[in-house]
């Protein structure tokens, strides 16, 4: 393991990923930039004053000794090139190789379920920890829903509404919910009777879902199925998880008219705001937690950069691989989120 406070991040050039590199910048880590385009790494590390001087390492997921120069005096790793489907294993490996801990931003349903099969055992074995989709989606909801939990480790049924003003989805986005859908063949997606389960045809209908204030009762999609089926499953016993989405931020993603996020602040951020609301049901009684904030992307990277401080000065709870609210004191991690995210827990 190098320098505590070096941390590579793969796909570092991509939108995310310059979130991610700013926030290690601003928090006094080393960032190693990444990436599988050596061309856009390049003219990425040339961009700004405050990243001359940081190592440039391109690496491809088909050559594992170059992710192993990449990751070379790293003391973490954060990945934030999609599709994880691709780049998640790949990374992983090369985290291990390492022996050093490893975080994504991965959204994808599918590559979440395959980090937590197939590298459990071998993260455990290693000492070190992989935790996926640290990020927006997966992450935050994982968070949200574990600390409005409190000691309780089971529910009924956990509900989060993802109120978004709208959705301007990335390059990134677009890709990887393509693959998403391929790897299903098509089908639909969501979490009941304590599994993941697959069907045919199209089971999104719009629903009203009464947010707090100031959305109030709004459209939404019901079974807008995201990663928080993976990661709230992985360590709390809930037989149903459900996800639903801002009908109009829906119809922003589904439209290839919708253009890329556009910065309106001096940090990137853009227009966007979101409203995160979890409903946890257990035995007739209800909790609730609320997360509000600007920008999905950009939350995403105190998201990621929060929990690699956390593993690296032994704030953690676990080894192996391990969603948020398993890794993490959820309560007080999402305290620590407050310049970035406004919470509000039972």
């Amino acid at each position: 393991m190098g320098s505590v406070r070096t941390v590579a991040v793969f796909g570092a050039y991509g939108h995310t990923g310059r979130f991610v590199v700013a926030e290690l910048l601003e928090r006094g880590f080393v960032p190693v930039l990444s990436g599988r385009d050596a061309g856009k790494l390049a003219e990425f590390a040339a961009s700004r004053p405050e990243l001359a001087g940081l190592a440039v390492r391109p690496a491809t997921v088909d050559d594992p000794a170059s992710l192993d120069r990449a990751l070379t005096g790293a003391a973490a790793v954060i990945n934030c090139a999609g599709p994880f489907a691709s780049t998640a294993a790949p990374v992983i490996e090369a985290a291990l190789r390492a022996r050093i801990p490893y975080v994504d931003v991965a959204a994808e349903i599918e590559a979440n379920v395959d980090t937590f099969a197939r590298f459990a055992e071998p993260a455990r074995a290693a000492g070190t920890l992989v935790v996926p989709a640290m990020a927006f989606f997966g992450g935050l909801g994982d968070l949200l829903v574990t600390a409005a939990l409190g000691d309780r480790t089971s529910a009924d049924e956990v509900h989060v509404a993802y109120g978004l003003s709208s959705w301007h989805p990335t390059a990134g986005t677009r890709t990887a919910g393509a693959v998403s859908r391929e790897r299903r063949d098509g089908r639909h997606v969501r979490f009941t009777g304590g599994r993941l389960e697959y069907g045919d045809g199209a089971p999104s209908t719009t629903e009203k879902w009464a947010f707090p204030d100031p959305l109030g009762v709004s459209s939404v999609i019901g079974d807008f199925t995201m990663a928080d089926v993976v990661t709230v499953p992985s360590h709390l016993d809930v037989p149903e998880v459900r996800t639903y989405m801002a009908a109009g931020a829906a119809k922003d993603l589904a439209s290839s008219d919708t253009p890329a996020p556009a910065a309106v602040d001096e940090r990137g951020r853009s227009a966007q705001t979101f409203l995160v609301d979890v409903v946890v049901r257990s035995g007739g009684e209800e909790r609730r937690a609320v997360a509000r904030g600007q920008d999905i992307y950009a939350v995403s990277a105190p998201l990621a950069v929060e929990a690699v401080d956390r593993v690296l000065s032994g704030r953690t709870r676990t080894v192996g691989v391990a969603s948020a609210g398993a890794a993490f004191e959820a309560a007080d991690f999402l305290g620590a989120l407050s310049a970035h995210v406004s919470v509000e827990l039972p």
